[in-house]
């Protein structure tokens, strides 16, 4: 019962609110040019880190020439130019699938109780 209803709440299909905050977040993340999966910290999770660590080299430095772009263009107090921002593309995801493969492997791994491929240790 609730997980039927927080699939609902938090479908855009379904659900006018959730539909609006998608539009909202979209329009966002095109000003300065991010995809939604720019977001992840990997500082944050180490999860993250790991699906990032497994990624190829050339959607990890497109990934980091769009934070450096939004960076500036945050500092500068300025947007995109209006044809580029129609030209990007803030939920085509890159990381959801390496990430859900590394949360499976972890999970994996605790349940056959081995220990973890890495700590999280002070930076």
């Amino acid at each position: 019962m609730f997980s039927s209803l927080m699939k609902w709440i938090v479908d855009p299909r379904k659900n006018w609110l959730a539909s609006v905050h998608m539009k909202t977040i979209s329009n966002r993340l095109r000003r300065y040019g991010l995809r939604y999966d720019d977001l992840y910290d990997p500082y944050f999770d180490l999860d993250i880190k790991e699906a990032l660590n497994r990624l190829p080299r050339e959607i990890v430095d497109a990934r980091n020439q769009r934070l450096k772009r939004a960076i500036d263009l945050s500092m500068k107090h300025e947007y995109l130019p209006e044809d580029l921002q129609a030209m990007q593309t803030p939920f085509r995801s890159y990381l959801q699938d390496m990430l859900a493969l590394v949360k499976r492997e972890r999970e994996e791994r605790e349940a056959l109780g081995a220990l973890p491929l890495y700590q999280r240790t002070i930076p």
